[in-house]
Parts: C-alpha cells; structure tokens; sequence
C-alpha cells in the first residue's frame, strides 16, 4: 500500500512539474497552432507546434507482437486529421478497413494505410499513455515529445489547438 501510494505521488509530482515546464514552451508560442497533450483534469503535460498542413505521428510498440505502430495526424486548416497509419503486420486489433484509406507496402517492411481522412471529433483524441515499454511518442518537424516518459498509465488527450488571433 505504502509502496502504491509513492507511485501515485511521484506520478502526481510528475505531472505538476509536466505542466509548469510545459507553460514555459507555451509562452514564445503564443498564438501558434499547436497540438496538446492534456490530463483529463486539464493539466498541460506537453505540447508541439502544429502549423497547418503539418503532420504529427503518435508511434508506439503493439502490445502483443512488440512490433512499430504509428497513427499520423494532420493540422488541416485547424482540424485534427487522421490521414495514415503504419502497421508492422496484421496483428491482433491491426489491419485495412474496407473503404477506409489505400494498402500499400511500406519500404523496409510492414504496411502503410493513406488516405484515411477521418475528422478527430472535437479536435481531442483519447489516449491511455502505455508503460516505457510500449513508448507512446510524438514526433513532426524535428520535435519529439515521449508520452510514455512523462505519463505512463495516464488518461490523455491529445488536442489540436488550432491558431488563435
């Protein structure tokens, strides 16, 4: 018991140093579009600069075979968009929807899914941030943010904050 309630308040220290840090990095951005990661109570864990017609790739390891996974996202004029997915094969829970983007084979293996082009609704896609293991990551235009690293078990979302006047 003792040993849980450590983890829980190291977690929540984590988190508040998360969010202070990551208000610093919002300050020179000021009203650029961004994509944020949040806690469910709102909190700002981190964030990448998301200009328009930019894409964010979420990459993670599957939880059955261990092998790469990556959801990509465009800033499509101030909508989030899920345009492609990678899949290392067709796994358990992985594989082509019938009408739902183009199957092709990726260089150096594995699969890519484009031309998904589905709307995130409400700009926010939910996420629980899985252990260092599996390595939730961010990464778009020369910028990395390592989910896993900074909230593991934690409920997410991931926001599309779209430029602001």
């Amino acid at each position: 018991m003792r040993r849980a309630w450590a983890g829980r308040l190291g977690r929540a220290a984590l988190l508040a140093f998360s969010a202070c840090v990551s208000l610093i990095w919002a300050a020179p951005l000021g009203a650029e579009p961004r994509l944020v990661v949040e806690s469910r109570q709102g909190l700002v864990i981190g964030l990448l600069r998301f200009e328009a017609g930019q894409e964010i790739c979420l990459s993670w390891s599957h939880s059955v075979t261990g092998g790469p996974v990556s959801d990509c996202f465009e800033n499509r004029d101030g909508i989030l968009m899920l345009t492609r997915t990678y899949l290392h094969d067709f796994a358990a829970g992985l594989g082509e929807v019938p009408g739902r983007g183009t199957l092709r084979s990726a260089e150096g293996g594995g699969y890519w899914i484009d031309g998904i082009d589905e709307a995130i609704p409400g700009n926010a896609l939910p996420l629980r941030v899985g252990a260092p293991r599996v390595g939730h990551v961010l990464t778009g235009s020369g910028q990395r943010l390592n989910l896993s690293a900074l909230a593991a078990g934690a409920r997410v979302n991931l926001r599309l904050m779209p430029r602001t006047p």
